[in-house]
């Protein structure tokens, strides 16, 4: 298996049928053995149902979850479900259209990273539609947060864009001992490839905000607090893990 696709969902009826379509079709244009998986959190609108229509005729996998219980569950969760010798995510909404998913596969094919993280801040991206400034605002605040607080390598311009690729050994490594089942999941593992010696490489991409996105900094400003402290407790583990190790 070339490529595992996996779209995390969470009530999106209206538009996982274009993602699988679009993944499907970046699958059939290079060629690649791939899988889609669908990791549904617990949808009340019937996604999962919509997704097994849309994936007719395609490898498809949806895993079904009857609770709700955040992001970062439900991407783990397809991670060590995926066969891939290269497993990615993508937010569903078709935010970054798949045909940049080939950067970030040759930049592990050619060992230049075992993380292949699309970035909405590097030099080459292309913003279509931008985010509400209010969320700009909170985002960039979260990231020094990341930077200051929590030790994020200050390199990484962009470390909550959902599409990102990782070596298949790679992700079962980081995904396996995951705690963060919420927004900032991503944090942890980019915590956790440091502490593994994994490389992280950035990549620009074409990218357009959803204005239907689930996830909102400012509506879910105490739950990101609570995540933050988390993350806290779970960097004081992995230092504690590496002096004895």
């Amino acid at each position: 298996m070339d490529l595992s696709i996996i779209i995390p969902t969470y009530n999106e009826a209206h538009k996982i049928s274009r993602d699988i379509i679009e993944a499907g079709a970046f699958l059939r244009h290079h060629h690649l053995q791939g899988e889609i998986l669908v990791a549904d959190d617990g949808s009340e609108d019937g996604t999962a149902a919509m997704a097994r229509e849309a994936g007719k005729g395609l490898t498809l996998h949806v895993l079904e979850n009857e609770v709700h219980h955040g992001k970062g569950y439900v991407v783990r969760q397809g991670m060590m479900a995926a066969q891939g010798r290269i497993i990615m995510f993508s937010d569903s909404g078709s935010c970054t259209p798949y045909d940049f998913a080939a950067v970030g596969m040759d930049l592990i094919e050619r060992d230049q990273c075992d993380c292949a993280h699309g970035s909405r801040k590097m030099r080459g991206s292309v913003i279509h539609h931008p985010q509400p400034l209010t969320r700009r605002i909170i985002s960039m605040m979260i990231r020094w947060v990341f930077i200051l607080w929590l030790k994020v390598p200050a390199r990484l311009t962009d470390t909550q864009c959902g599409f990102k690729l990782y070596r298949g050994s790679a992700a079962k490594t980081l995904y396996a001992d995951c705690k963060t089942e919420g927004f900032l999941f991503d944090v942890e593992i980019i915590l956790r490839a440091r502490k593994h010696n994994l490389r992280i490489k950035e990549f620009p991409i074409e990218w357009r905000a959803d204005r239907d996105s689930r996830l909102s900094a400012s509506r879910n400003f105490f739950g990101i607090l609570q995540e933050l402290y988390s993350l806290k407790v779970i960097l004081r583990s992995l230092a504690a893990e590496s002096r004895m190790s």
